[in-house]
């Protein structure tokens, strides 16, 4: 097998997503070793992290390994490792075993992590999606509440444990609302004895005066319709001052509920601050036309770790999986040129935005879409959704899988991976039969005991 040519530059890309894996994809051809660095080793479609958190999919569904991706492009290496700091000047990084490696050429596609405002303290009460490990908690956190509401005799503590509050009216937010509702109607209705899990009361928190900012305001209008024919509460122009273990302030309001999730922001990777570049205030990096860093032509940033204007619109470009998919490509279509020309370009040529859309999904047959000026809502865009988002998923079986997977959620109602892991009982139920003197008689007193609570 070809291991390269040792002689060829190196381009080190950070991060394993959409943008990271475009651009070394783009490279295959190129003559150059490409080094791809993620401290995952796998590459996640984070479009679809809420249906993990929603026990829709399962994880291995939406995360692909890394090295299978490029186990046929010769000139390709990944490695599983976290750089820490980068040295543009010398172009250097460091890891954070503290090794040390330099590079030619960088492309830095870190992505971003919730951002709560300057309140970090939030996140252990109201979890972000960021990563499978954050789909998995919040998973867990809401079949827990299920399972909690099921034991609590108190109807105060029942009602907590059955309302589930969503900070953040983007598309993650609106998603995630929606998702957790049709769970609670369509597939846990009939498995719980002490309540109607239709009753789920599911509330949808955000800031500006309408859903889904980025999207036209009859897309909004018709999200918002949607999920209040679902009975998803929301509440607009109303933004979260406290969140703690009993809920979240709003407007002076406490609402309490034991499952919050945030979705109201992001910031970028904190390796952007190692570049030495200013940055915005959500921390991203304030590049060049070229996606390049101010002073450093052989450093590039792109994906959500990028603030850049389109070079066509004069917009900033949106930070979604399409633009960092296509920065990767602009990317190392710069460097394979100018590897060629054995010199850096003087005059490159500026980004620009194809934007090919937008699209949200609500529930079962339900959707809102904007493609090509033209705005669509309701089945036909909720099944424009599936199909775009069956095409970019990675991996052949992984297309085949989830296609499965909605198939059978759609014609039995029934979400297939409803498994609380690694994540203990919140509460202690005595189990029948555990008390002293283990007779007949103690064990019958023990179960008409228990059964008092239904």
């Amino acid at each position: 097998m070809n291991q390269g040519n040792v002689d060829a530059p190196v381009v080190v890309v950070i991060g394993g997503g959409f943008g990271g894996v475009a651009a070394v994809q783009a490279l295959a051809n190129a003559p150059v070793n490409v080094v791809l660095i993620d401290k995952e080793n796998h590459h996640l479609f984070q479009p679809l992290l809420y249906q993990v958190a929603t026990s829709v999919l399962p994880t291995s569904n939406i995360a692909f390994p890394i090295r299978r991706i490029f186990r046929d492009q010769t000139n390709a290496y990944v490695f599983n490792d976290e750089v820490v700091s980068i040295d543009c000047a010398a172009r250097r990084l460091t890891f954070i075993n503290d090794r040390c490696a330099r590079f030619d050429y960088l492309i830095v596609a870190a992505g971003a992590n919730s951002s709560y405002f300057g309140n970090d303290q939030w996140e252990q009460f109201a979890p972000g999606m960021k990563t499978l490990d954050d789909a998995l908690i919040i998973r867990n956190r809401i079949l827990r509440a299920f399972e909690d509401a099921e034991a609590e005799t108190d109807p105060e503590a029942m009602r907590e444990h059955l309302t589930f509050v969503v900070v953040g009216g983007g598309a993650t937010g609106v998603e995630l609302a929606g998702a957790i509702k049709e769970l609670s109607v369509d597939s846990l209705s009939k498995d719980y004895r002490r309540f109607n899990a239709k009753n789920a009361r599911v509330i949808l928190i955000e800031a500006g005066d309408r859903l889904l900012p980025s999207m036209s305001a009859r897309s909004s209008h018709e999200a918002l319709k949607a999920l209040q024919k679902m009975g998803v509460e929301v509440r607009l122009t109303q933004a979260v001052t406290q969140v703690d273990e009993h809920g979240v302030t709003v407007n002076g309001e406490t609402i309490n509920a034991n499952t919050v999730v945030w979705s109201a922001g992001v910031k970028a990777s904190s390796l952007g601050a190692s570049l030495g570049a200013p940055l915005d205030r959500n921390g991203r990096v304030l590049v060049e036309p070229d996606c390049s860093v101010i002073n450093q032509p052989h450093v590039f940033v792109i994906g959500d770790m990028a603030s850049i204007k389109c070079a066509k619109s004069g917009k900033l470009v949106p930070g979604v999986a399409p633009a960092a998919t296509q920065m990767g490509q602009f990317v190392a279509k710069i460097i394979a040129d100018e590897v060629r020309a054995g010199s850096t370009v003087r005059k490159r040529k500026q980004f620009a935005y194809l934007d090919k859309g937008s699209m949200a999904t609500i529930g079962r047959a339900k959707a809102v879409a904007e493609v090509a000026g033209l705005k669509f809502h309701g089945l036909i865009a909720w099944l424009a959704w599936l199909f775009v988002h069956l095409i970019l998923l990675v991996g052949f079986n992984n297309r085949i899988l989830v296609f499965m997977s909605w198939g059978i959620s759609y014609i039995s109602f029934s979400k297939g991976s409803r498994i609380i892991s690694g994540n203990p009982p919140s509460r202690v139920v005595s189990p029948v039969g555990s008390r002293a003197g283990d007779s007949p008689e103690d064990r019958r007193k023990a179960v008409a005991e228990l059964l008092q609570r239904v």
